[in-house]
């Protein structure tokens, strides 16, 4: 059942001292991370001008957060755009916070003209893959991860 809209929603871009609500995003987002952890990340993404992070603030409180990065390619000569994150609070999904936030994205990256954007969800978020689908994102490939430490030693 959708939420009611957040109806003073502002999308604005990301500060410091917001790292303690995006720390409890990227938990609600499955990633353990502690407020100095985020606070270590946003000083050094804030000043990199690859790097964008928005928040969706609405009656006061920070409901979801939205993080880009601009990157060049092999197979492309211009710049594409990537979203590396987005979540939203769980009492404000399905509420339009998340599209948004996606709106924002992609305003920004237009003005960058940048007008290829990737985005990656795990396999069993099929939420997230309507939630792009539906705002015309279309499949196109899989991810593969490593983890090098962790990879077993033949020598």
């Amino acid at each position: 059942m959708p939420n009611e809209p957040v109806v003073d929603l502002t999308i604005r871009a990301a500060r410091t001292s917001d790292a303690a609500a995006l720390a409890g995003l990227m938990v609600e987002l499955g990633y353990q991370t502690t407020e100095s952890d985020m606070q270590i990340r946003l000083n050094q993404m804030i000043p990199d001008p690859n790097y964008r992070t928005f928040v969706a603030v609405g009656q006061g409180k920070v409901r979801g957060m939205i993080g880009t990065f601009a990157l060049y390619s092999f197979e492309h000569n211009d710049l594409g755009g990537r979203v590396l994150a987005l979540v939203v609070t769980r009492d404000s999904r399905r509420g339009g916070v998340g599209r948004r936030l996606i709106a924002a994205a992609e305003k920004d990256f237009a003005q960058r003209n940048i007008t290829r954007i990737a985005v990656n969800t795990s396999f069993e978020r099929k939420d997230a893959h309507a939630f792009y689908e539906r705002l015309g994102y279309t499949r196109n490939g899989f991810r593969f991860v490593k983890n090098p430490s962790a990879a077993p030693r033949t020598c």
